[in-house]
């Protein structure tokens, strides 16, 4: 199979949010598949966070989940994010796609 390169627009971004279990990562995937948010979400288990929250430095266990959508979709997708989060405060990162194959 070969692999054409694609347009790619400045409408086109990744989304990277991380949940606490695969399960919950499903389900936020899940809910913006369905609701034609996102074009594709992956899920990265077993990713190691080290942070400060509440003063202190934790760690824990994650899943990060990385999302394909375009920038008309995404204040939706976010007030979906923090809806269905079980986080206080969920991670939402937005970055631009550049370039790349299979983006649609």
């Amino acid at each position: 199979m070969i692999a054409h390169r694609t347009t790619v627009t400045a409408e086109m971004i990744t989304v990277l949010v991380t949940a606490p279990k695969l399960i919950t990562a499903r389900v936020l995937a899940k809910t913006a598949l369905k609701a034609r948010l996102v074009a594709c979400a992956n899920l990265i288990p077993r990713i190691e966070s080290h942070y400060w929250w509440q003063g202190k430095i934790e760690s824990s266990a994650e899943v990060l989940i990385i999302f394909k959508t375009t920038q008309s979709k995404l204040k939706v997708l976010e007030k979906l994010i923090i809806a269905k989060h079980p986080y206080d405060t969920p991670e939402f990162i937005v970055l631009p796609i550049i370039a790349g194959t299979g983006v649609t």
